[in-house]
């Protein structure tokens, strides 16, 4: 790790950090972003991670990523592109290992199902469900609620944000209403989620068999990345060389981002984070790298995210989403005591959001059993 007196001149650093909500006497022997992660591995949220996935759900097998290990290996790309550009590797893994904390269970699915059902409490987006668990719902503390992270890991969990929901966030939101960036620690995170999330779900896409090697070919970046494994290494085949194909195509867009986001920076003249938040985003792919990318993520959405048996779970996982919201608001009692509230006027919208924070912070596995509690006879 390179000391933050090291880091660029554009790098985010903890003495010049907007600080946190709430005051704390310094960390010691850790920086301000060290402690930042550290809380975000302690937290409950960051261990549910280890059963809430993306495209398979859990209970289908015990080799396909889940949110945990996805969020790791997110980290894993940010650090090595930040040491390269001499980035705040800190900054970049707390924002990297909190950036799905918000998640619902069962992914995408999840999540839209959830959102239909609070449209006329304000919706649900995992960006802000995922600020809302380190600023209000993590109980760690006895002097304040969330965990209290520095502003900096804040904007970065808080990668999208409406005009509307941007105006009730004070400082935090004022970024989306000027149309201004977050730091460069922020931008690089989320395109780590990118590299991370389209390469491993073409690695269990192959593993489930919803994807093919022959599919695959059709696919020129892959294409080219598995003739260069198979060059490098004659007669390779199976789990090998569909890994060596993977890890080629990761090295690649590593390689393109911290080359192309070098030179942005450099043309762009920055030499402080303020510099960064007035520029245009100076993260980024190449025109070609990103032609590449968009294809493969057409290529997964027509071939992978709508394939028919994905859409059969989709559809379990947004009615149990559903079904479990709507029993939570006709009758509340079933309901855990504290995300009960006592009637009155105007409680209902805050009883919605109630519901929504349970439903969102369930696992995949325990919103399945919640659901065969209320709605099988003889479950309990």
């Amino acid at each position: 790790m390179i000391p933050e007196a090291s880091l660029a001149l554009h790098a985010a650093r903890s003495d010049a950090s907007r600080g946190r909500r709430f005051p704390e006497p310094p960390p010691g022997t850790r920086s301000e972003f060290q402690r930042d992660r550290d809380r975000i591995i302690h937290s409950a949220a960051f261990r549910r991670l280890e059963y809430k996935t993306q495209v398979f759900v859990n209970h289908e097998g015990d080799l396909f990523r889940t949110r945990l290990t996805h969020s790791l290996e997110v980290a894993q790309i940010a650090r090595s592109i930040a040491r390269t550009l001499k980035l705040n590797e800190d900054l970049v893994e707390a924002i990297s290992l909190a950036h799905d904390l918000g998640h619902t269970p069962f992914g995408h699915a999840g999540q839209d199902a959830l959102n239909a059902c609070m449209k006329d409490h304000g919706g649900f987006e995992h960006n802000l469900q995922s600020l809302r668990v380190v600023d209000e719902l993590e109980e760690h503390y006895g002097a304040f609620n969330g965990l209290n992270l520095m502003f900096e890991t804040r904007e970065g969990i808080l990668k999208h944000c409406s005009h509307a929901n941007a105006l009730k966030l004070g400082e935090l939101g004022q970024r989306f209403i000027d149309r201004r960036q977050p730091t460069l620690e922020a931008q690089l995170a989320n395109l780590a989620d990118e590299i991370a999330y389209n390469n491993h779900d073409i690695d269990d896409g192959l593993r489930s068999g919803l994807l093919t090697t022959e599919q695959m070919e059709q696919v020129d970046f892959y294409a080219r990345h598995r003739r260069e494994a198979e060059l490098a290494c004659p007669g390779i085949g199976g789990r090998r060389a569909i890994h060596e194909t993977i890890r080629r195509m990761i090295n690649a867009l590593i390689v393109d981002l911290s080359a192309t986001s070098a030179q942005r920076i450099l043309d762009a003249g920055v030499k402080s984070v303020e510099d960064v938040r007035a520029a245009p985003p100076l993260i980024a792919f190449s025109d070609a790298m990103k032609r590449d990318a968009v294809h493969l993520k057409q290529f997964l959405s027509r071939n992978l995210y709508h394939h028919y048996q994905v859409n059969r779970m989709t559809s379990k996982a947004r009615r149990i989403v559903s079904d479990l919201f709507e029993a939570f608001m006709d009758e509340p009692r079933l309901l855990p005591p504290d995300y009960q509230l006592e009637a009155n006027a105007g409680a209902v919208g805050r009883q919605a959001r109630k519901v929504a924070d349970y439903i969102a912070g369930m696992t995949d596995r325990y919103a399945m059993r919640e659901h065969r509690r209320l709605f099988t006879v003889g479950e309990d």
